[in-house]
């Protein structure tokens, strides 16, 4: 029986073959062929990803459909100015690296690459050796300009740690990661987008927690949850008296938000006879509570979720379409746990520490982890939860977790789509 045990879930221990896969995608934007040539001659190995642009136009289309490390940008441009286009770049893309070549001011200048530096998950691959002989050695630049590896190495590094209470390294992960960050510090509202069990919740409280508004609440309403006869009260709050049963006032989860953030899970099934109540709210920041004509100003950010097509529900006419824009300020949309092949392992192993724990946890064998690895997971992250909790209950005290332990109900293999 082959077996081993699944790595550590910390962003140190990243496989080699993801750490090559989102590290090293360099993009070069240069009107001489001599120039882009020597430049992907000189930084060519078998775990880098290049992309070639004639000018500044074409290098932004480049930079608005992938997921780029370093930017060479030659100053000689024949469409834009160079040093305007890096100042765009820094701000529309800012974990990418822009370096400017300059060929004539710097004649003769060389290039050295170091394959064998650890931060660049070389050292750690397959073909470590042919890169570390291939890397000491210096290409001669010509009349061009080029960078050491230290930029590679130190400065240029576009891996984001996953936020707080994720876990995973995966490429499709990274712009959810790197958005959230760069969204946190505003009040921008936010609509996070995808399947059930994916993990939108986490990153609304990631978003929170990385606000200065932390220190507040962070208010959950389920919309779906909730009857459509309690919604408005239990959102908006109710005034003593206000209906029957009502023997106190409630300030409501709105109210409950103030300062902090509001976040309204399964958006989708707002009634769409509450939907101007809510568009009120975001667009003037008050609210009236059921039974009184008190205005209340709330200042909460609004952070909202759906497994639905929005839009879809606005063609229906079950969605305003002026309350999706209110909402859509900043979408992201959270990838499926199929796409996430690369993250199984490490979700795996925390979930099979945290139910195994005080306890040792059992290893995997590779036969169990490659149906893990082929599995649809329709349910996501929370399936994949509950898969791993019913595995280790079966294994009961055996060292090793096999595919009889796993139960899954579907075990046809991944497909693509």
């Amino acid at each position: 029986m082959t077996s081993f045990p699944i790595p550590p879930s910390t962003p140190s221990n990243i496989p080699p073959n993801i750490r090559a896969d989102y590290a090293n995608h360099i993009l070069v934007a240069s009107p001489s062929p001599v120039v882009r040539q020597r430049i992907l001659e000189s930084l060519r190995s078998p775990v880098r990803h290049f992309e070639q642009a004639t000018g500044g136009a074409e290098a932004l289309v480049h930079l608005e459909s992938g997921f780029w490390q370093v930017l060479f940008l030659d100053r000689r441009l024949p469409d834009l100015d160079a040093e305007e286009l890096s100042d765009t770049v820094r701000q529309r893309f800012p974990g990418i690296e822009v370096v400017l070549l300059d060929p004539e001011r710097d004649a003769g200048a060389t290039i050295e690459i170091e394959d064998d530096k650890p931060e660049m998950g070389l050292a750690q691959c397959d073909d470590a050796d042919k890169l570390r002989e291939k890397g000491g050695k210096k290409v001669d630049a010509g009349g061009d300009r080029f960078l050491s590896n230290q930029l590679f190495s130190d400065t240029a590094s576009t891996f984001v740690a996953p936020l707080p209470g994720m876990i995973g390294n995966s490429r499709v992960m990274q712009p959810v990661y790197r958005l959230t960050r760069l969204l946190a510090s505003r009040n921008t509202a936010v609509l996070i987008t995808g399947p059930t069990g994916c993990g939108k919740e986490v990153v609304a409280r990631a978003i929170h927690h990385l606000s200065p508004r932390a220190s507040r609440a962070f208010a959950v309403v389920n919309c779906a949850a909730i009857p459509e006869t309690m919604l408005e009260a239990e959102l908006f709050g109710y005034a003593r008296g206000a209906f029957t049963g009502a023997m106190q006032s409630y300030a409501g989860r709105i109210q409950a938000a103030q300062g902090g953030t509001l976040f309204l899970d399964e958006i989708g099934e707002m009634p769409l006879s509450l939907q101007p109540k809510l568009l009120r709210f975001l667009e003037q920041k008050e609210l009236q509570r059921l039974g009184s004509a008190e205005v209340v100003r709330v200042d909460a950010r609004v952070v909202s979720a759906t497994n639905a097509h929005l839009l879809s529900l606005v063609r229906e006419g079950k969605f305003r379409e002026d309350l999706y824009y209110r909402l859509c300020g900043f979408p992201i949309d959270i990838p499926p746990l199929r796409d996430r092949i690369e993250d199984i392992i490490q979700l795996a192993t925390h979930f099979l520490e945290k139910f195994a724990a005080p306890s040792p946890a059992p290893q995997v064998s590779l036969a169990a982890l490659n149906l893990l690895k082929s599995y649809p997971w329709v349910g996501n992250i929370r399936e994949l939860q509950n898969v791993i909790e019913r595995a280790l209950i079966l294994c009961e005290n055996q060292a090793v977790i096999r595919p009889e332990h796993l139960l899954l109900t579907d075990s046809s293999p991944r497909t693509s789509g």
